[in-house]
């Protein structure tokens, strides 16, 4: 799981099915101060989530396979919750 922020959507015209009716969202990580982050990343939305929402994402393919109840879906990151808020201590 990772923190990351919506940054963008996706529009395709055609797409694999298992992405059918399924909104697309351009993710940017999140990570502390002096770390380098990974470059954004497309991942499925399930929590409704919207461009600038802080957003926890799962980006292992078997985790988000039983999230979206696809047991052989092509699908590797998906977004399982919005957050509220982060405290760093």
């Amino acid at each position: 799981m990772i923190l990351g922020k919506v940054i963008g959507t996706v529009v395709t015209t055609i797409s694999h099915p298992h992405y059918d009716n399924r909104r697309l969202l351009v993710v940017q990580p999140l990570v502390g101060e002096g770390d380098q982050a990974d470059g954004d990343f497309i991942a499925v939305d399930h929590t409704h989530a919207g461009i600038g929402d802080t957003v926890l994402v799962n980006r292992e393919g078997n985790g988000a396979r039983q999230v979206l109840n696809l047991e052989n879906g092509c699908i590797i990151s998906v977004i399982v919750g919005i957050v509220d808020e982060v405290r760093i201590v």
